[in-house]
């Protein structure tokens, strides 16, 4: 029945929605990250063997052997350079990443279902507090875009 607890309501609900929103934004390029990894780890040890052949190889004959295999080389030369950017000396094992993405997936799906109940919710409550403000002919506050188009929605 109060004016001032609505907007203060309304203000925590719409910072927890950002903050599981940005949780969920973390999580999922966390797993973008790993499968990433994986994959690239997966290419490198299929590959790897090739291009230690095409290194062993004399000068002469390494430009039929490249021709032959040159998907594999561009392959294990793409993946050195990943593993590179990133600043890996070794790979972590393969076990432990499956583990993590589990973990992360688990959390994530969490994170989902919580950040659906408080859009449900900072929508109600945004919608309320505007109809309030209309209903008292109050000027509606100054927001930001983005809330002012969740707003609208």
């Amino acid at each position: 029945m109060d004016y001032a607890v609505l907007t203060k309501t309304c203000a925590e609900a719409s910072a927890k929605y950002n903050d599981l929103s940005a949780q969920s934004k973390a999580n999922s390029e966390r797993l973008e990250q790993i499968s990433e990894l994986q994959k690239q780890i997966g290419v490198y040890s299929k590959t790897r063997e090739v291009y230690l052949q095409y290194r062993k190889l004399p000068p002469k004959k390494q430009a039929k052997f490249y021709a032959e295999h040159t998907s594999e080389m561009i392959a294990c030369v793409a993946a050195k350079r990943y593993f590179d950017s990133l600043g890996l000396k070794k790979f972590p094992p393969m076990q432990s990443l499956k583990q993590e993405y589990a973990a992360l997936s688990a959390e994530n799906k969490k994170v989902y279902s919580e950040y659906k109940k408080a859009r449900k919710e900072m929508t109600e409550l945004v919608t309320v507090k505007h109809n309030v403000e209309r209903i008292l002919g109050m000027k509606p506050e100054k927001t930001e875009p983005r809330r002012q188009q969740e707003q609208e929605r």
